[in-house]
């Protein structure tokens, strides 16, 4: 892939208030309208030099919204952009979320070209535990599978048995037909999984850090406060969960919400996750706490634009490891096609 010279910069145009009129109505509602014309040149310029590319721009939920609703492509989930890597045309993919995300694409994709904005884009769950961390598991529990959560290393993905997402994790740790399943990293979502199934979890100590910071007077709060129903990610700890109306993945929440359609709603999940179902569930008032992701905040509009102006943090993932990874991604997806030709 060659780099071309006729790059747009990101400076304003008069014209880009008509062009981008609906974006920038949209846009206004979920950041500070003082905003909207800085995000804008940059929002273009990306729009045009993805066309050039041929690219395209992938992001996760936690995305602030000028990335999510100004320059993403394709939208959701950790797995769901992984596997939409696999399926799209594009030879060059920009993927807006975390580490980890990134590689997943690459695994799952390996013959496309993977870019991250920023290498600072990190997670505190993937980084709570490694591969060695994994090899000694298996030492302390011989012949007990692994079952890691999306959220790891590809080196950890490597070391399991099968992956799973916090809206399959029940199905997949089932799946092993054991009496034991080692459940990695997250110590709060193996709880969860654990209260759902006869299936012993040896638990990590891993966190989201995120996540871990909700409380339950804050869920309290928020339903007595403002007549809240609250949805909440199982990352969560067990007591914010059993103050919840709905606990769920990202998905999962968009369909609880487009069910339930409430009048308010406190998400105690990552704060622009939020800001981008508002557009999507105009009638609902999204009530906080929220917190919001500091490696997410990572990625921005101009080392997206840097990004694929010099085609630069390209994830690479060794061969073996991606073979390895990759079969435990595929593991759990049979799992799905299974209980879905049933």
């Amino acid at each position: 892939m060659t780099h071309a010279l006729d790059f747009p910069r990101p400076t304003w145009r008069d014209e880009l208030i008509d062009e981008y009129a609906e974006l920038s109505e949209r846009l206004s509602t979920r950041i500070p309208c003082f905003e909207v014309p800085m995000h804008l040149p940059w929002i273009d310029a990306i729009n045009q030099l993805k066309k050039q590319r041929g690219a395209v721009i992938m992001a996760h939920s936690y995305q602030s919204p000028e990335i999510f609703h100004g320059v993403a492509d394709v939208t959701g989930d950790s797995l769901g952009l992984a596997q939409a890597a696999s399926k799209c045309d594009a030879e060059l993919i920009l993927l807006c979320g975390v580490h980890f995300m990134a590689e997943s694409a690459k695994i799952l994709a390996p013959e496309k070209t993977v870019l991250i904005p920023s290498l600072e884009a990190g997670c505190s769950l993937a980084s709570s535990i490694t591969a060695e961390d994994v090899r000694a598991l298996r030492r302390r529990h011989p012949g007990v599978p692994v079952v890691s959560y999306a959220n790891t290393s590809a080196a950890v993905k490597a070391e399991s048995d099968a992956i799973c997402t916090s809206a399959n994790a029940v199905q997949v740790v089932e799946s092993m037909g054991a009496g034991k399943v080692i459940f990695l990293p997250d110590q709060f979502l193996g709880r969860h999984v654990a209260a759902q199934t006869e299936v012993e979890l040896v638990l990590w100590d891993g966190r989201c850090e995120v996540h871990e910071k909700f409380t339950a007077s804050q869920a309290r709060h928020a339903r007595e406060q403002f007549e809240a129903r609250l949805v909440a990610h199982p990352e969560c700890a067990p007591e914010v969960l059993a103050e919840a109306d709905f606990v769920g993945s990202t998905t999962a929440m968009s369909r609880w919400l487009d069910q339930e359609k409430p009048a308010r709603v406190a998400l105690i999940t990552e704060c622009s996750m939020a800001d981008n179902l508002r557009v999507q569930f105009p009638a609902t008032e999204f009530i906080k706490p929220c917190h919001l992701c500091p490696h997410m905040q990572q990625i921005t509009l101009p080392n997206i634009y840097a990004a694929l102006r010099d085609l630069k943090h390209e994830i690479q993932v060794p061969r073996d490891t991606a073979d390895r990874a990759r079969a435990a991604l595929q593991r759990m997806l049979a799992i799905g096609r299974r209980e879905t030709v049933g």
